[in-house]
């Protein structure tokens, strides 16, 4: 299990963030996300030139928000629990990981004109993981009371990035049968895969996506094309 991650150097967080941005291409927006990045710590992304994170759980997110809020754009990437969905949308531009109707319930009551959602998609089916079924889709964004931006998905664990490369396919058709402009995908074995240009040739517009080694340790990085 990782644990929290202390002493962060700035200029190899930047040189690996170029080093992302170059391979991924110019039209690239990273997000870094900083579950395991202890609160007094988020200078050092600053200092790289990150401005885009993601927190996955609510109190982390709203510590580091306090401390830090005008550094860094925030967002959600984490298991959305439905009670905590009125606390998140005040600090976030976009969640990334609806999948409940519950979850639809509260942002019915506390969603805005502005808010903007990412619907995961269990695009692997696989019981253990979360996420609306693709059969499911179209009413389950249907039945969204705030505007969805696009789609998520983690697909299976494995050794050969190649393997995510048919689910990644999978969720940009999705995203494109429903006219959506954000994909958001990848694990920190398969980043390049997740933001091959493929996928954004497939969908005209802007997907989301992937998981590098920004800080030198597994960090996810959801790359917008």
């Amino acid at each position: 299990m990782v644990g929290l991650i202390h002493g962060l150097d700035s200029a190899r967080i930047r040189a690996n963030l170029e080093r992302v941005s170059e391979t991924a291409g110019p039209d690239v927006e990273i997000l870094a996300a900083t579950k395991y990045v202890p609160t007094e710590e988020l200078g050092a992304l600053s200092e790289a030139g990150v401005s885009l994170v993601g927190e996955n759980r609510m109190q982390d997110l709203a510590a580091k928000h306090a401390a830090w809020e005008d550094a860094f754009a925030w967002d959600f990437i984490g298991n959305v629990q439905s009670r905590k969905v009125k606390e998140i949308l005040p600090l976030v531009r976009l969640i990334h990981s609806v999948a409940t109707d519950s979850a639809l319930a509260q942002l019915e009551r506390h969603g805005g004109p502005d808010t903007e959602i990412l619907v995961q998609v269990n695009v692997a089916g696989e019981e253990a993981m979360s996420g609306v079924a693709p059969g499911e889709l179209a009413g389950f964004i249907a039945r969204c009371p705030v505007r969805v931006a696009g789609l998520s998905t983690m697909p299976p664990f494995s050794q050969d990035p190649e393997e995510s490369r048919p689910h990644f396919a999978r969720l940009a058709e999705l995203a494109a049968e429903h006219g959506l402009a954000r994909l958001s995908m990848g694990t920190s074995q398969d980043w390049h895969v997740a933001g091959h240009r493929s996928f954004a040739s497939q969908h005209p517009g802007k997907a989301v996506g992937d998981v590098v080694e920004l800080m030198g340790l597994e960090q996810i990085l959801y790359v917008e094309l």
